[in-house]
């Protein structure tokens, strides 16, 4: 196989239809589209989600829950990945070198899932649950104390 000899897969390309071009068509005159209203004219089209002046749908249902926008900021990190990270100490940029968490991440927690087994120590930008808490420091290692 060449790249030259690339070809698309059987029936993936068909030809345009073309409309408007004459009774012999059989798409000519109203090229396809009826007779007037809305729908025949060129740009006129109601928006995604109207019902004819209805009360639309996403309108009669009661609006529900929240999305922060500073989730994407937020990560967590388990017992487990903490305890094969193999390091002394751990801060956010071992982590970020790690690939544990994102780029763009400014705040991690330690949630209590997994067990840990190896002294940890946790830096200041990196916080944990009670229980993940309670497990590190059953370990022999230490949490720093949260910034005020």
């Amino acid at each position: 196989m060449e790249l030259n000899g690339i070809k698309p897969g059987e029936g993936a390309k068909h030809a345009k239809r073309r409309v408007g071009r004459g009774i012999g068509s059989g798409l000519g005159k109203t090229a396809g589209r009826g007779h007037k209203g809305q729908k025949s004219r060129s740009g006129g089209y109601h928006k995604v989600g109207f019902e004819g002046g209805q009360m639309p749908l996403q309108r009669r249902l009661p609006k529900r829950g929240f999305k922060s926008h500073l989730l994407k900021y937020n990560a967590e990190v388990t017992l487990t990945a903490l305890g094969q990270l193999g390091l002394a100490e751990v801060d956010l940029l071992a982590l970020k070198n790690a690939g544990l968490v994102g780029e763009l991440i400014k705040n991690v927690k330690v949630i209590k899932s997994g067990e840990i087994t190896a002294a940890v120590k946790l830096a200041a930008g990196v916080s944990a649950t009670a229980g993940a808490k309670a497990a590190i420091e059953a370990a022999g290692g230490s949490v720093a104390a949260a910034e005020a």
